[in-house]
Parts: C-alpha cells; sequence; structure tokens
C-alpha cells in the first residue's frame, strides 16, 4: 500500500478490485472506513487497507468471491442441465454413428466446461466443480460403447440368422471386413461386433440378438453374451455423481454464507 497521503475514497479505489470485494465482505466497506477515518485517523484507516493489499499472494482460488457467489444456486444448475443434455445427446446419438457418437459428447464437453468455469472455486466448489466434469466424461465414454448392448439386453428378442457375404472396405490402407446377416423379413444387416471370422460362415444360421423396432445393429450370439453388467453399474454411479456434486455444492455454499464472517488484524 502506498503511504502516500490522500483521502479514504482515494485509497479504496487504489486497491485491486479482490481487495475491495473482500473488504466489504467482512463488513469493512468504504462507508465504515470513513467513519474510522473520522474516529480514529488515517494510520488506522491505512494500517487496515494494508492487509488487504499486501497479503493478496496468500489468497486462495476464490477467496474473492462475495456471499452472493457463494451462495449462488444458477451456476451449478446450469452445469448440471449441460451435462445431462450432453449425457442425452450422445446417447441418442449412438443410433445413427454407434461407438463414434463419443465424439459428440467430446464436442458437447466444450459447454460443461464452460458452465463448469462459471461455478464458485472455494469451499468445496473447486473440487465438485471438477467431480461433475469427471462423472460427465466416463458416463460418456460408457454411454458411447454400451448404450446398444443395454438396449439389446433390454428390448432384443433372440431369432435365427443367416450369415451372408461379409462387407469388405479399405480403411487407412488396411482391408477390414465387416459381418453381415440375413434376418427372418429378409434384411441385411450389419452386426454390432465385426468379426472377421464370419467370412468363413457364409451362408450358416446361428442365433443373433435383433432389436424389434430396427433401431440397432443385431448382436451375434445369445442376449447372455451381450454382457455390460458391470459397465451399467459403473454409469449408475457416475449419473449420481453427477446430480449430487452440484446439489452437493449448493449446499456448502449456503452452509458458508449463513456463517458470519469476521475481520481480525495481523498480529504486529
Amino acid at each position: 500500500m502506498s503511504a502516500d497521503d490522500g483521502s479514504v475514497d482515494e485509497l479504496f479505489a487504489r486497491l485491486p478490485e479482490d481487495g475491495r470485494r473482500a473488504l466489504e465482505q467482512v463488513g469493512m466497506g468504504l462507508p465504515v472506513l470513513r467513519r474510522m477515518a473520522a474516529r480514529d485517523g488515517m494510520p488506522k484507516v491505512r494500517a487496515v487497507l494494508s492487509e488487504f493489499s499486501s497479503r493478496s499472494w496468500l489468497r486462495r482460488p476464490g477467496d474473492d468471491e462475495g456471499p452472493g457467489e457463494r451462495t449462488a444456486v444458477r451456476p451449478w444448475v446450469l452445469l448440471a442441465l449441460a451435462a445431462v443434455a450432453g449425457v442425452v445427446l450422445t446417447e441418442l446419438c449412438t443410433l445413427a454413428l454407434g461407438e463414434t457418437a463419443l465424439l459428440v459428447g467430446a464436442v458437447w464437453g466444450i459447454c460443461v466446461l464452460f458452465a463448469a468455469f462459471r461455478t464458485r472455486a472455494s469451499h468445496g466448489g473447486l473440487a465438485l466443480r471438477w467431480i461433475t466434469v469427471a462423472a460427465y466424461v466416463v458416463l460418456v465414454l460408457v454411454g458411447s460403447f454400451g448404450t446398444q448392448r443395454w438396449y439389446l439386453r433390454l428390448y432384443g428378442a433372440e431369432q435365427p440368422v443367416t450369415i451372408v457375404q461379409p462387407l469388405h472396405q479399405w480403411t487407412h490402407g488396411t482391408r477390414e471386413t465387416y459381418c453381415r446377416v440375413r434376418l427372418e423379413d429378409g434384411s441385411v444387416r450389419q452386426v454390432l461386433d465385426d468379426s472377421a471370422g464370419c467370412a468363413d460362415r457364409v451362408g450358416r444360421t446361428t442365433t443373433a440378438v435383433v432389436d424389434p423396432a430396427g433401431r440397432y445393429r443385431p448382436f451375434l450370439g445369445t442376449t447372455a453374451g451381450l454382457g455390460g453388467t458391470p459397465e451399467a453399474a459403473v454409469a449408475l454411479c457416475a449419473a449420481a455423481v453427477l446430480l449430487l456434486a452440484p446439489a452437493g455444492a449448493v449446499a456448502l455454499g449456503r452452509a458458508r454464507g449463513r456463517r458470519p464472517v469476521r475481520w481480525a488484524p495481523r498480529p504486529s
């Protein structure tokens, strides 16, 4: 703090913005400082102001947040909504893109990050912010690769299918083989898990789990072979965290906001 003479207003204006906010937060705003100057003199005011200018390097992330920021619900609601919307959008995109829907979740993740940075960083907010983002990432990853299996496990029906000539494509200089089957209705569909081994079984009849609505590709095998139980458990845990972390951050902020904040001068 400069030792030059000046009015209370001038000295207060020289403080960094976070210092002014911190003073107001602890009940030492400009009106109080003016009364202090009239009662105790300017040296007392300068001593108080120096506490909030020379110790700025000791402040932690979010220490300049006032009660309004700490108790704000809207940023956390927006973060939760953005994350839930991204997960739902990724799940829906698996209908058309399959596992490639992961890219949709990654792009939407930019919106989730933007919403995350709008939340407060103090009093547990920083940790809960990134816990929410981590839960979103887990849901997008697990959902992209597991949604089709979960759907077929719930709604799929086993039926005999006939393996037909596989589809061959060149990808990055490598010849890839994609297994296809003919369903009972005569349609030909590519299977969920491609296997080059199907080329040796063309014309054979086997069992597949088929989506009656035709939304997802058939799975070559039985319902028991779909698996997906561990992935579903992980997804349920991540979904719970996604909803509980923002709610916990709001509760912590409001509990902190109800506590009176007191200021004590630094011992000389």
